[in-house]
Parts: C-alpha cells; sequence; structure tokens
C-alpha cells in the first residue's frame, strides 16, 4: 500500500498501469461514503490504455481523518498536493459527486495541471447548506449505518441491485465503515460548495456524464454544467447515483472514446 504524509493527514493512493511508462495519467476522484475500489471496473480497462491513479479522500477507505469541517479547497489542495508527491505534471481527471465537485474546483484554480476533465453524478452545486446540516446532526447522533438503506435507493436501481447483490454489499459495507469525522468533514464542504458562477471559467475539455435515474443528481444538473463551462458536453447512462458502476461497459467506452479525441 502507498500513502503520501501531508500536514494534516495520511493518505492513501494506488497506482495500476505501467507507472514506469510513458501513458497518459488518468486520475480519479470518488465519492462521499465510498473509497478508492469504485473505481475497479474502470482501472481494469483504462490501465491499458493510461497510468491510473487513484485515491482514497481525507476521511475514506485508508486516509487518515483530519478533525472536520472541511472545504472544497481544502479537497482540491489534497490533490494538487498528490500530484505533485508523484512529480506529475499534468493527469486527466474524473470525478463522481463530491469527486465531481473537486473535479471543478481544480479545473477552476489549478486547470494548467489538468488535460481533459470528467464529471459524473454531480453538480456545480449540490444540496443546501441546511441539507447538509441536516445530514451532519443525524450522522453525529446516530452514525452511518442507519443510513444504508436509504442510500442503496439512492445509489442503484432495484434492478441492477437484485442482479448484482454483491458488488452493491460491497459498495455498501464501505459506506457504513467510513470514519464519521471523513463524512462529516466532507458534508461540510459539500454545504460550502457553490460553483454556479465560476465554472465558466473552466477551459479544460469536459465530458459530463449522469445517471439517466439520479435523484440526488438528476441529468438536468449534469447538462447545466456542460453548458456553462467552455468547451462541455452531456451524456447520460442507464443507472442511479453511482453510474460507473451500474453502467461500467458504456461509461468505461465513453471515457476512452473522450479521452482519446
Amino acid at each position: 500500500m502507498a500513502y503520501i504524509d501531508l500536514p494534516t493527514h495520511r493518505m492513501h493512493y494506488r497506482i495500476d498501469g505501467d507507472r514506469a511508462g510513458t501513458a497518459p495519467w488518468l486520475l480519479f476522484c470518488n465519492s462521499l461514503g465510498t473509497d478508492l475500489s469504485m473505481w475497479d471496473a474502470q482501472a481494469e480497462e483504462l490501465s491499458r490504455h493510461f497510468r491510473v491513479l487513484r485515491y482514497d479522500r481525507r476521511g475514506h477507505g485508508l486516509s487518515s481523518a483530519p478533525p472536520p469541517p472541511y472545504t472544497l479547497s481544502d479537497l482540491g489542495h489534497d490533490v494538487i498536493a498528490l500530484l505533485d508527491a508523484l512529480a506529475i505534471e499534468r493527469a486527466h481527471f474524473c470525478g463522481l459527486s463530491i469527486g465531481g465537485l473537486t473535479v471543478q474546483w481544480l479545473g477552476i484554480h489549478a486547470g494548467a495541471r489538468l488535460d481533459k476533465l470528467v464529471v459524473c453524478a454531480t453538480a456545480a452545486r449540490i444540496g443546501t447548506p441546511e441539507s447538509w446540516a441536516t445530514r451532519i446532526e443525524s450522522v453525529k447522533a446516530d452514525g452511518l449505518a442507519v443510513l444504508r438503506s436509504a442510500t442503496a435507493e439512492r445509489w442503484f436501481s432495484a434492478t441492477f441491485t437484485a442482479r448484482n447483490a454483491g458488488t452493491v454489499g460491497k459498495v455498501l459495507d464501505g459506506f457504513a465503515a467510513t470514519s464519521t469525522d471523513g463524512y462529516i468533514g466532507c458534508c461540510a464542504a459539500l454545504a460550502g460548495a457553490d460553483l454556479r458562477d465560476d465554472i465558466k471559467r473552466i477551459t479544460n475539455p469536459v465530458l459530463a456524464i449522469s445517471g439517466d435515474e439520479d435523484p440526488v443528481c438528476p441529468p438536468s444538473d449534469i447538462e447545466e454544467i456542460a453548458a456553462r463551462v467552455q468547451q462541455g458536453r452531456h451524456l447520460s447512462l442507464p443507472g442511479r447515483h453511482i453510474v460507473n458502476i451500474e453502467s461500467a461497459p458504456a461509461f468505461n467506452a465513453a471515457l476512452l472514446q473522450f479521452l482519446h479525441d
């Protein structure tokens, strides 16, 4: 296992593909309450073409959790620190949900460090400060396990869950095991994140992917991102919020086409 030590926490990361080669770098950023394993299907396929870098956001997976709250700027600077530590000058970057917000923040503030951007099942603003404050109080009182059933419904369609119970169960086990501090800290980052007026500054090419039945970030949110950035396109795939798992083959094909164009 590989880690970098940052001033406030230790970050876990993984590289798939030919690390010493010349293939372009492709970086993935996971959603709230998941770890880097959510990108397993992408790493398996895309590491044939790219050096795939995944990491566990602060307070998630095997990364440690500094005391909350966090800001979106904190999450973005964690990515820059990772790129610096690995001497990566530029990378394609794909993120889902809060990971997609992190992609947008970096496109605004550090676009020169990135090449093409893929934002999935996200929005320029997710929820409201009030809704995230309610979520924080709920998690403080009852933990994450009580949210498991509702999370399953938001993240995966009933048909996919019935046919892929093992895959869904693994994702939900990871959700329930997420650090409470890490989860609350990221909820605070979401509460303070509103990039609607700033994403027009993003000059990198952007592919915005939605799940066509996503109740968290519906396709209209993704369409808005594609319309506001300077070089955006929107694609909708079958599925709910964790669309990269529910529609993995189509998702992988879309990434390959976009990144190779």
